[in-house]
């Protein structure tokens, strides 16, 4: 399993971290996400590493951007 982490801005609230969870949750191979409002961060979890750029799109598709983690 492999995890990339994403600092994402404009999440406020849990509908804000549901609509990021259905368009990240389209991506092939992703097997897990988990995403905090609070904290602004989304981990994404795969049986193989996700494509950054898939993830970067489907935030960007709920209404958000992100950039990946450091």
């Amino acid at each position: 399993m492999a995890t990339n982490e994403y600092q994402v801005t404009g999440m406020t609230c849990g509908h804000c971290e549901m609509s990021i969870r259905e368009e990240v949750g389209q991506i092939a191979g992703v097997d897990r996400i988990e995403v905090n409002a609070q904290t602004g961060k989304l981990a994404v979890t795969g049986s193989d590493p996700v494509d950054d750029a898939q993830v970067l799109a489907a935030v960007e598709e709920a209404g958000y951007s992100a950039v990946r983690a450091a």
